[in-house]
């Protein structure tokens, strides 16, 4: 029975969620008009609320901070209490209140009536008092509660939650806020090394496992063994021009079996044996990107190249989960 009651709950945040989504074709006006607030104000987003809505406000005030825009969260009871003064009115108010009629939060709407700060209303009553109050109001669609009782506030909560990380998203990407911008305001901890470049991490210059196209196989198995990395590129004019991995002397061994040593290794060339159009890189490929593209490709390892394809380092799995790239 737990196990039933526990998958009720979710099929019933699901459903809050898809409801959500449903009636955001009708809400596309006021999205816009609190996209344009926020995106346009000369100072920071206020986020305030009490209860569930304060802990999803809290919330909320930092992923907009992390995604380039200011935001500070602001307790209804503090700003009764003197916290209003930091509310100036180049700023914009974000309200969260499922029921709309928290009273704690009376004193701050007065203020920004007073004060005309622009306020933007995260509710599900469209007639209650913060959705009359707002300069824009976002109405959210009622729904039942995961709660058994439909008391507890579990799917409201969630659907705070789900418009007002909406509303960040939304404007990271009017802003054009990229890996660059995420990587300014995340250098700490695994998101940090996942969004380093990788001509931060790679190996490079005397290192690089390299050899001329026309070497024999044997020098390019020979810069295997010395290298450890896996894999040898196989260059020409400096440019690289396929590579050649463990799997590949393996298998060229095999059908070389019936040959002499000579022949296998001394006479046949490079160029012979190697993968041509290989996996490789630019230098500011992010790390995250690039992990997810040697899994994907199940490889171990790639080269990083020049815009004219000359190699400039190496990146491999093992160096990007050692720096952290998760």
């Amino acid at each position: 029975m737990t196990v039933e009651h526990f998958s009720k709950a979710l099929r019933t945040d699901l459903a809050g969620l898809n409801a959500l989504a449903e009636d955001v074709s009708g809400m596309t006006r006021d999205i816009e008009a609190a996209l344009d607030l926020i995106e346009n104000m000369k100072g920071r987003l206020i986020v305030t609320g009490l209860g569930k809505s304060g802990h999803v406000g809290a919330k909320l005030a930092a992923t907009f901070t992390s995604t380039g825009t200011p935001a500070y969260f602001l307790h209804p009871a503090e700003a009764s209490h003197g916290d209003l003064g930091m509310v100036q009115p180049e700023d914009v108010i974000l309200a969260l209140s499922w029921s709309g009629e928290t009273a704690e939060l009376s004193d701050v709407l007065a203020y920004a009536k007073r004060r005309r700060v622009p306020l933007v209303a995260l509710t599900s009553d469209a007639g209650g008092t913060l959705a009359r109050a707002a300069t824009v109001a976002l109405v959210l669609p009622k729904v039942r509660e995961a709660c058994p009782h439909n008391l507890a506030p579990t799917t409201s909560a969630l659907l705070q939650l789900a418009a007002g990380d909406a509303l960040a998203v939304a404007l990271l990407q009017r802003k054009g806020f990229g890996p660059d911008s995420f990587h300014a305001f995340h250098p700490g901890g695994s998101l940090g090394s996942a969004l380093r470049r990788v001509e931060e991490i790679m190996h490079k210059a005397d290192k690089l496992p390299l050899v001329e196209s026309g070497a024999p196989v044997v020098a390019a198995i020979n810069e295997l063994s010395a290298r450890g990395f896996g894999i040898v590129g196989i260059t020409e004019g400096g440019k690289l021009q396929g590579v050649i991995t463990d799997g590949d002397v393996r298998r060229y061994l095999e059908r070389m079996a019936g040959s002499t040593m000579q022949e296998a290794l001394h006479d046949a060339r490079a160029d012979a044996v190697m993968t041509v159009d290989s996996v490789a890189l630019s230098p500011d490929t992010i790390a995250g990107e690039a992990l997810s593209v040697l899994q994907e490709r199940r490889i171990s390892a790639a080269f990083v190249l020049d815009e004219e394809g000359r190699p400039l380092g190496l990146i491999t799995m093992l160096r990007l989960l050692n720096r952290g790239t998760a």
